[in-house]
């Protein structure tokens, strides 16, 4: 059976192989769901190229791929944008192949575009240190913000991972605290005695004191009315302390 056709308008079983596509991406790669809406708009524009050279995405060849990837690159495309494009054809193939519609999988021997490796920037331990000397500990929201900045350095958090950062996912006596990152996976990451020391300090003089709004209950860092920060306001925080 063919799950493509030569057609301007998309068949039923075209419908029903992406959305399994989709499925299969979510729950058994794992991946978030932008991740996943991201490739399968990418095999759409690979579906569309396919369609208005006459063949079906099952006919495509590993020359009609070097073929659709030039046409990425003619577009001005990024190498980076370009790699992820290339990961989403390469699922689609590996998934037509794991479901029987494709007998060789074209996209095996498919490189990806170089891309540029960059050092990430990092603050140095002077440039923290002096982050935290700016903070005024005497404002009601100094020392929350001081426990902040130890939090987000010493335990390498992205601000998303700040900001819902649970009083319930940190473990004093075991030294660690636990995260929920991209594509809701959960990591295990040390925390600092300091860091520890600040959050506490935190609790005692600030957080104890609040009324958390509903659903936040459980969320380490509140702003004045009890919600849970914003990434706006961890980044003021943040430029504002240097």
């Amino acid at each position: 059976m063919t799950f493509f056709t030569h057609s301007t308008v998309q068949q039923p079983d075209t419908d029903i192989l992406k959305r399994r596509f989709d499925a299969y991406l979510r729950i058994e790669k794992g991946l978030s769901t932008n991740t996943a809406a991201s490739y399968c708009r990418d095999v759409e524009h690979l579906l569309r190229y396919a369609d208005d050279n006459g063949k079906s995405a099952a006919a495509i060849t590993h020359h009609d791929l070097e073929l659709f990837l030039g046409t990425l690159y003619d577009l001005g495309i990024s190498p980076r944008s370009q790699a992820r494009i290339i990961s989403g054809i390469k699922s689609f193939y590996k998934f037509l192949k794991m479901e029987g519609v494709i007998d060789v999988n074209p996209t095996l021997l498919l490189p990806a575009p170089r891309i540029g490796r960059h050092l990430p920037e990092v603050l140095t331990l002077d440039e923290i240190d002096r982050m935290i000397a700016c903070i005024d500990l005497s404002k009601p929201q100094g020392q929350r913000n001081r426990a902040i900045i130890e939090v987000l350095y010493g335990c390498g958090l992205r601000v998303s991972e700040l900001t819902e950062l649970k009083m319930s996912q940190i473990f004093e006596q075991e030294e660690y605290i636990t995260v929920i990152g991209k594509g809701d996976k959960q990591r295990l990451v040390p925390i600092s005695q300091e860091a520890l020391e600040q959050i506490n300090l935190y609790v005692e003089l600030t957080r104890s004191n609040q009324v958390a709004k509903r659903g936040c209950e459980d969320i380490l860092f509140l702003n004045r009315r009890g919600n849970r920060l914003t990434r706006v306001m961890l980044f003021y925080i943040v430029i504002y302390a240097f």
